[in-house]
């Protein structure tokens, strides 16, 4: 019998907006959120003209605004991101992950956003049932502070499907796989699976 396995991107998926753009401006305010993307504007220019790579502009805004802080205090701004924005979740999302783990299957949440701020979400759509594995980017630290670097490569494309990869217990054939996304960054994710679909939680 074919273990189920539900695996859902993060942004525009589960969520309704952006949430690095959103956290910032939460843990940050909104003045120091412009500022940082004015000062970065012409990378953020190149970036959307595909002319410079997302996780190099993305790592270089991070780093101007978190790096320096502890992990502790970073972790705490995540938890309290979470459960003052429950509102980002969609409901339908929350319905198919809920039913999903009702029903034993393994679930995994596989995000280009920084897991410190998916792993909270994630406790709060398990509601205390089976854990949810977040495959995130990750944060490098060092002296207990964030160095303003990421120490995983960006969790999107064909990344997404091998970190995918490394949790498999099995032969990929014991696996029947369903994938949820909603961008370009989840095309392979969802071709690799049995059943991929787009966009599945608009309305």
């Amino acid at each position: 019998m074919s273990s189920k396995l539900y695996c859902f991107d993060f942004d525009g998926t589960i969520t309704h907006k952006d949430t690095l753009l959103e956290f910032i401006k939460y843990s940050k305010g909104k003045g120091k959120f412009l500022q940082a993307f004015l000062l970065h504007s012409p990378l953020l220019v190149l970036m959307k003209l595909h002319l410079y790579p997302n996780y190099k502009a993305k790592q270089k805004v991070f780093s101007y605004l978190y790096k320096g802080e502890t992990l502790e205090e970073f972790n705490q701004q995540c938890q309290d991101f979470a459960r003052n924005n429950l509102q980002l979740i969609r409901e339908p999302a929350k319905t198919k992950i809920r039913q999903a783990l009702s029903e034993g299957a393994q679930v995994m949440i596989v995000s280009a956003s920084i897991d410190n701020w998916v792993k909270p979400f994630a406790t709060i759509l398990s509601k205390d049932q089976k854990e949810i594995k977040v495959l995130g980017t990750q944060i490098e630290v060092a002296d207990n502070k964030l160095t303003g670097r990421f120490l995983s490569k960006n969790c999107y494309g064909a990344e997404k499907v091998a970190r995918i990869k490394e949790q498999l217990n099995e032969s990929r054939d014991n696996y029947e796989i369903t994938a949820f996304g909603d961008s370009r960054g989840d095309k392979e994710m969802l071709e690799y699976a049995d059943k991929g679909f787009f966009k599945p939680f608009r309305r």
